[in-house]
């Protein structure tokens, strides 16, 4: 089976030994995002909904990477530390998805890299 490497300079570079997206068949699997500014790799200030709201930028970047949209998305996990958290990650979510929405998991972690409140993992399909 060929393996692709997905990588785009419109999400924040990978901060470990990792890709950002790694294609295989038909299927597209994606490393978590969690809520950095590309181009300074900082952490967005603001709150929950600022950094959902970016996560989801940075998600909509790679998956661009990979010729794909939200629309090709099949499964998502999404890390937060802080499930009081969930109604607002849940509302922005709704707004990026329609139709058959991807499969989901939600749980609380004790922390997440740089201090971030959210981090989301998805899986996409290209067929």
């Amino acid at each position: 089976m060929m393996m692709k490497k997905i990588e785009t300079d419109s999400a924040p570079a990978a901060i470990g030994p990792y890709s950002q997206g790694v294609a295989a068949g038909d299927f597209v699997f994606f490393s978590g995002q969690i809520p950095l500014e590309p181009v300074s790799g900082e952490l967005v200030p603001g709150g929950i909904g600022k950094q959902m709201r970016q996560v989801m930028a940075n998600m909509g970047a790679v998956l661009a990477a990979a010729g794909l949209d939200f629309f090709h998305v099949v499964k998502t996990t999404i890390y937060l530390t802080d499930l009081g958290d969930f109604a607002v990650v849940n509302g922005i979510y709704g707004e990026f998805f329609s139709g058959t929405y991807p499969a989901r998991a939600t749980v609380q972690v004790a922390a997440l890299p740089k201090g971030a409140a959210i981090e989301i993992e998805w899986v996409a399909f290209r067929g």
